[in-house]
C-alpha cells in the first residue's frame, strides 16, 4: 500500500523513549491498548499538533516529566489482517527535567538497555528497539494477524523522513 494512503487510513500515534546512562525509562501501561506491557510513553495525535509535540505531551501526561533533546528516530507501520492499524512516529530523548511519577495510565521503571523486558513488550519491539538503541534510523512495517496478536511478517526500508 502506498505510504501516504496508509497514513490517511491508519491512526497516527507516537512513542518516546528516554535513554540515559545506559538505561531506558519505560512505562508499564495500566489501561487501554497495551495494558500490562512495557513501552515508551506515547499516544494518538490530537488536533493539529505535530508528532514531536504529541510525543512530548504524552510523556508529560504519562510520566509528569519533560523530555529534552528529542529526536525522531523511526516510523512504524502496523497492519492488522488487511487493514492499516497504526502509523507510529518513534522519538528518543537523551534528557529530561522533573522526576518520573506513576500516573493513572502508567508506572515508570528504568531498565538497562542491554536487558530490556522484551518478553513483556509488544512482539515487534524486539526487531526495531535494538536499532533505536544503536542510533540507527528506521522505517519498519509489521503485518499482524487480524486480531493483532501475532506477527505474520515484517520488513525494514530506508527511512524517508531523514
Amino acid at each position: 500500500m502506498e505510504r501516504e494512503k496508509f497514513r490517511e487510513e491508519a491512526t497516527e500515534a507516537t512513542l518516546l523513549f528516554i535513554i540515559q546512562d545506559g538505561e531506558a525509562l519505560l512505562i508499564e501501561k495500566k489501561r487501554g491498548v497495551g495494558e500490562g506491557l512495557f513501552n515508551g510513553p506515547g499516544g494518538k495525535l490530537e488536533g493539529d499538533e505535530t508528532p514531536e509535540e504529541c510525543a512530548i505531551r504524552e510523556t508529560e501526561e504519562e510520566l509528569k516529566l519533560a523530555p529534552e533533546d528529542v529526536e525522531k528516530v523511526g516510523e512504524l507501520e502496523f497492519i492488522f489482517g488487511e487493514d492499516p492499524f497504526q502509523f507510529v512516529h518513534v522519538f528518543k530523548a537523551s534528557g529530561f527535567s522533573g522526576e518520573p511519577e506513576e500516573t493513572e495510565e502508567a508506572r515508570p521503571e528504568w531498565f538497562e538497555t542491554e536487558n530490556l523486558p522484551y518478553e513483556d513488550m509488544w512482539p515487534d519491539d524486539k526487531y526495531w528497539v535494538p536499532k533505536m538503541l544503536k542510533d540507527e534510523k528506521f522505517l519498519a512495517r509489521f503485518y499482524f494477524d487480524e486480531e493483532g496478536d501475532e506477527i505474520q511478517s515484517h520488513e525494514f526500508e530506508e527511512p524517508r523522513f531523514l
